[in-house]
């Protein structure tokens, strides 16, 4: 079975196959996790998310990943427009992500904590849905060899980490 692992960094600097964008469903790169990725990443993500936006809010859809170390961004759908989001709509997003990387055939990827800037959402229950869906989702699914969270601050590095010891 694959492995989970949490670490406090920047999600744009890691080198995995692919690293998760916690996008709205019209695809744009504003702030956040979205905005580092068009700023570090470049133009043709953003003009790529363009192409395939809309998408339904919970879904899944990868670009290339410009100038990023990783070989792709896969853009989960955390929000609409309205900025809102729910426990339903993280575990979907979390879960079609995944699903995502193992058509594309990657071995490792990268989340953010979905939901939990712009959404608002509390990272403690965050942690719970995502990393309850991704246990499962390993334990299914052979082929994803790492699922990576990196969380931008030490208090939600520690709520991931935490509930992580609860799954064990």
């Amino acid at each position: 079975m694959g492995k989970i692992n949490i670490i406090q960094g920047d999600i744009t600097e890691q080198q995995v196959d692919a690293i998760v964008n916690a996008a709205n469903n019209h695809l744009l790169l504003g702030t956040g996790v979205a905005g580092a990725i068009r700023i570090k990443g470049g133009p043709a993500i953003q003009e790529e998310c363009t192409q395939k936006a809309p998408i339904p809010v919970g879904g899944a859809v990868e670009t290339t990943a410009g100038n990023l170390k990783a070989k792709f961004v896969i853009h989960a759908a955390a929000m609409g427009m309205d900025f809102k989001t729910s426990p339903k709509i993280i575990a979907k997003a979390t879960i079609n992500s995944l699903q995502k990387a193992v058509e594309l055939k990657l071995k490792s990827i990268a989340f953010p904590a979905l939901g939990t800037g712009l959404g608002g959402f509390p990272v403690e229950e965050c942690a719970k849905i995502m990393l309850y869906g991704a246990n499962k989702f390993l334990a299914e699914n052979k082929s994803i060899k790492e699922v990576r969270f990196v969380l931008f601050d030490k208090a939600s590095f520690e709520s991931f980490k935490k509930e992580l010891e609860n799954l064990k």
